[in-house]
């Protein structure tokens, strides 16, 4: 797991711990590059996070993982951190992995998106295996992520519109919800994850 300084990871990674991972927050590059599987977590606003990765030294760690093939999963913030960019901080710069923009929930509904909500999974994905057809996960977020590509949403959940909430690109997986956060089904798909990991 990559740490940047932003906000509390340990849950994150104790729910990883659980399902049998072993998960290491870390700001080292070289501790990044032998691993198994690489996770970016985040919380709070889309530039700071950005600006903090950068400041740290990891958005290369970032791209190298990407393009090394190993199993990336970014959760919440670290989701939106990956696209190109972001309404909540016009100026900010992504991480461009998943091309296209994260942009606010609509306006006719209440922001943050502060509940459990049903996944309507529309696209086949091996993080989904074993989970029920419409699983619930919890959110916390008041943006989404729109990509360039309809191809790289995985599920979307009904909000006021619907709203595109997970995403595959290749060896990357992307997720606006809190897994660590939403009870056995949150558990699965990380176990899912770990499972990938193992057999790459």
């Amino acid at each position: 797991m990559l740490d940047y300084g932003i906000g509390n990871l340990r849950s994150a990674q104790n729910a990883l711990e659980h399902v049998g991972a072993d998960a290491v927050l870390t700001s080292d590059p070289v501790v990044s590059a032998a691993a198994d599987a690489v996770v970016l977590p985040g919380v709070g606003a889309f530039g700071a996070c950005m600006n903090a990765l950068r400041g740290v030294g990891l958005e290369d760690v970032v791209h190298q993982a990407v393009s090394s093939g190993v199993p990336f999963m970014g959760i919440c913030v670290g989701m939106q951190m990956l696209f190109s960019d972001s309404e909540e901080d016009p100026g900010a710069v992504g991480l461009g992995v998943i091309p296209g923009s994260v942009k606010w929930l609509p306006s006719n509904v209440q922001r943050p998106q502060m509940q459990w909500n049903q996944l309507a999974v529309v696209r086949d994905d091996s993080m989904f295996a074993n989970l029920e057809p419409a699983p619930w996960m919890y959110f916390v977020h008041s943006l989404h992520g729109v990509p360039t590509d309809s191809h790289d949403v995985v599920a979307t959940v009904q909000y006021g519109d619907t709203l595109n909430v997970a995403f595959r690109r290749n060896n990357v997986f992307a997720a606006q919800f809190h897994p660590e956060k939403s009870a056995s089904a949150g558990l699965k798909l990380l176990s899912n994850f770990v499972s990938i990991a193992g057999a790459s």
